[in-house]
């Protein structure tokens, strides 16, 4: 066939060999292969070569100017670790949630240029923003209601402007515990946010991170956050919640409502009664929704632990030390509608502690913990006294406050309060003891335990109370746990551990 015939134009691609179109597909692959594998390495070295432009452009720069230029920025394949593990995690967001990711976007720019600790911080400013939209979208009252624990800090969380008075931790619980994010995903994600607190520019720190950790805690964050969808439990909460507060509720409607509450999950009961007593001992509540949390109180109140109940006495207690006498006698309302009069604590003292308990908690994760700890926990010390008293409605926020505070924070001990929190230890009884060494169970002390300081503390923990198991169960399940393969934040998740700890529980 003549060049006439093939019809060539000036300036085409020369068409194929005869040879070549009389070659067999098997044959053809290989090459295919080879050469696209050719491109994405002359892509990759391209990349690879211009962050080494950028990089001796600006360090030179730097130094020009008289500025250190060592460890200023990380290693050039660190960098191109991230770049090309980022389209990955990128792939769960759609078009529209892409277009609003600006942190995201600063994030990746942070860290092509290697300066990850601050990638970290866009990354989490990212997750916080995202968050915050998803509090807004459910119900601001019911989530501050339940994500803080103090009446006196509640009464200035009003808008979804007041967002920003409280911190990270207590927005990342909060929203756990009224399920907009899982029990999973929280466990992940404090570690993120330990991390930004620790590890990010956020201060001065020698913490190194990898291209792939940014990559992971992106997808995480993605995964966890922005794209984590309501399971229907959690999208009918919502709807309660905003069905109470708009209009008076018929019977029919209460009627199905009290049938809803039988398949609610343990905590998710605890998180609506908290809801519920927040809202109705908020003053300036239409008189309405208080006439609709009254009617939905009793048929609640059965699914309720005593836990919860126990917090609720004690939240009326501090109403009356803090002389906010109208709060108080709504909370009341609610604790004798339901005959609840057990769980009220029987002297002051319980109120104080609480308070205590609660700033010791506050104190503990807010970034100054070192020097503010010490106070809290001698004045914990006071209260318990030489003999270990804990009235009863307290005994499992005191043990959970204990060991969550003995645990540290995973970046260092306070060694001022250290001594304290072994004494309050030392001073278990059985019970308490008990509690304890349960405590890997809790969803917050398990996040904790990803930590090697944390996990060290643990071991120490268990020295401290293993003279106080009597039962045999918990002698048994001390001994699981100590047997345990895996590290301690795992220890929530085993088949076996749970059998031995629901042994205790019998």
């Amino acid at each position: 066939m003549s060049e006439s015939q093939v019809g060539r134009n000036p300036g085409t691609a020369p068409s194929p060999e005869p040879y070549a179109s009389a070659m067999t597909e098997s044959e053809s692959l290989p090459t295919t292969s080879a050469s696209r594998e050719a491109v994405r390495r002359d892509q990759g070295q391209a990349a690879l070569d211009g962050l080494r432009t950028f990089e001796t452009l600006i360090l030179d720069r730097i130094e020009g100017l008289g500025l250190p230029s060592e460890g200023v920025l990380v290693s050039l394949h660190q960098r191109h670790a991230l770049l090309g593990t980022t389209e990955h995690a990128l792939m769960a967001l759609d078009g529209e949630q892409r277009a609003r990711a600006t942190y995201i976007a600063k994030m990746i720019m942070a860290g092509s240029v290697g300066l990850f600790d601050a990638a970290l911080n866009y990354l989490w400013d990212e997750t916080v923003i995202e968050l915050r939209k998803r509090v807004i979208g459910y119900d601001l009252s019911y989530f501050y209601a339940v994500a803080e624990k103090s009446d006196s800090r509640r009464k200035e969380l009003k808008t979804a402007e007041d967002l920003v008075k409280l911190d990270d931790a207590k927005l990342l619980s909060g929203a756990r515990e009224i399920g907009l994010i899982s029990d999973v995903g929280y466990h992940q994600v404090d570690h993120i946010r330990f991390m930004r607190n620790y590890a990010s520019a956020a201060h001065p720190n020698q913490v190194t991170l990898t291209g792939l950790q940014l990559a992971d805690w992106l997808e995480t964050c993605i995964r966890e956050v922005i794209t984590l969808p309501h399971d229907t439990v959690v999208a009918e909460i919502k709807k309660l919640v905003v069905n109470v507060q708009a209009a008076r509720l018929d019977a029919s409607y209460l009627a199905q409502t009290a049938a809803f509450f039988q398949r609610l999950p343990d905590d998710q009961a605890d998180t609506l009664a908290a809801g519920f007593f927040g809202a109705y001992t908020t003053l300036g509540a239409e008189p309405f929704a208080l006439d609709n949390i009254r009617a939905l109180w009793p048929e609640l109140w059965p699914y309720v632990s005593e836990d919860a109940r126990f917090g609720f006495g004690n939240r009326l207690a501090r109403f009356l030390a803090s002389a906010d006498e109208a709060q108080a006698v709504l909370a009341r309302q609610l604790i004798d509608l339901v005959q609840g009069s057990t769980y009220l604590p029987q002297e002051l003292k319980v109120a104080e502690m609480a308070e205590v308990l609660e700033e010791l908690m506050d104190v503990h994760l807010a970034m100054n913990n070192f020097y503010n700890e010490p106070r809290v926990a001698r004045r914990l010390g006071e209260l318990v006294g030489q003999q270990g008293a804990v009235p009863a409605g307290l005994v499992r926020q005191y043990v959970k406050t204990v060991i969550t505070v003995f645990l540290t924070n995973g970046h260092g001990e306070v060694f001022a309060a250290d001594p304290i929190y072994l004494d309050l230890i030392s001073l278990f009884d059985a019970e308490q003891a008990s509690l304890a060494l349960r405590s890997f169970a809790n969803p917050e002390i398990s996040s904790q335990l990803q930590r090697p300081l944390s996990q060290t503390k643990w071991a120490e923990l268990l020295k401290a109370i293993e003279v106080k198991l009597t039962g045999r169960p918990e002698r048994e399940l001390l001994q699981a746990v100590r047997e345990f393969r895996g590290t301690p934040d795992k220890l929530r998740l085993d088949a076996s551990i749970k059998r031995y700890a629901a042994a205790v529980r019998a």
